[in-house]
């Protein structure tokens, strides 16, 4: 599929300045995201009191006894997630999308249709990207829920994740998602890849920071991340990995609405 038009261009720029902003403002988390609450590792929620019982639900993948890893994208669906879908059907590894609903769901909603039937995990990145801890209580609702609501039109299936953008997030965010039974999933690995189109330097970051249970961001509307897939996968199963969804990831635990996980 080609690289995006200079509308779609546009809009990865003003992305693009929204991350650099927030990278500048949360300099001292930057990989992990600027999260002030508590997180919760993949590890503590796979042994809760109870988790056992959901052991199956998942598939075979237990990450308990291997070495899982969650590859995840913010900001899309966008002209370059066709492209990307295909690359995951090939190399047969699934993902967690985080959708943007304005100008994302809106403009492509046969790919939301086409990354749930092919086993992907569809969660939400808010409507239009506005800063959660920025807004009134009623507009966070409305930020998420709106994606919420075309998801399950589209699916079948209503998000039981988010990811808050640029990784803010406060109390205020955590009740409400917790009253919309949404869980918050941060990161552990960042490419940066919304200040380079250097593939290459995006899969070295990537391999870089990757370890046992983390959860790598990326955005596939930027132009260099979709190229650099195919060999961050590829360097990643030889290492041992095997790639799940967050779902995986948790399980035989499950996200706890309202908690934040990284």
């Amino acid at each position: 599929m080609p690289f995006p038009t200079s509308k779609t261009k546009n809009k990865g720029t003003r992305l693009r300045a929204l991350a650099v902003s927030a990278a500048a403002a949360c300099l001292a988390a930057a990989v992990t995201g600027c999260a002030g609450a508590d997180t919760t590792l993949p590890s503590s929620a796979r042994t809760r009191p109870g988790a056992t019982s959901q052991a199956t639900r998942y598939g075979a993948v237990d990450c308990r006894e291997v070495k899982c890893i969650a590859l995840t994208f913010d900001a899309g669906p966008s002209e370059n997630s066709a492209r990307l879908l295909d690359v995951l059907k090939e190399k047969q590894v699934p993902a967690t999308f985080f959708l943007l609903g304005k100008r994302h769901i809106e403009k492509y909603p046969e790919l939301v249709r086409r990354m749930a039937a092919e086993g992907h995990e569809v969660a939400s990145h808010t409507w239009d990207h506005k800063i959660l801890t920025q807004i009134t209580p009623e507009e966070i609702r409305e930020e998420l829920r709106r994606p919420n609501d075309e998801i399950e039109r589209l699916t079948g299936r209503r998000p039981t994740l988010m990811r808050p953008p640029q990784g803010r997030t406060d109390k205020t965010v955590h009740e409400i998602s917790r009253e919309l039974g949404l869980a918050e999933v941060l990161w552990t690995v960042t490419a940066k890849d919304y200040a380079t189109t250097d593939s290459a330097l995006i899969r070295r970051r990537v391999l870089a920071q990757a370890d046992r249970d983390g959860i790598i961001l990326l955005h596939d509307l930027y132009d260099g991340t979709v190229p650099a897939v195919p060999g961050i996968i590829d360097a990643l199963k030889e290492r041992g990995f095997v790639f799940v969804t967050v779902p995986q990831l948790l399980a035989p635990g499950e996200a706890v609405p309202g908690e934040v996980y990284r």
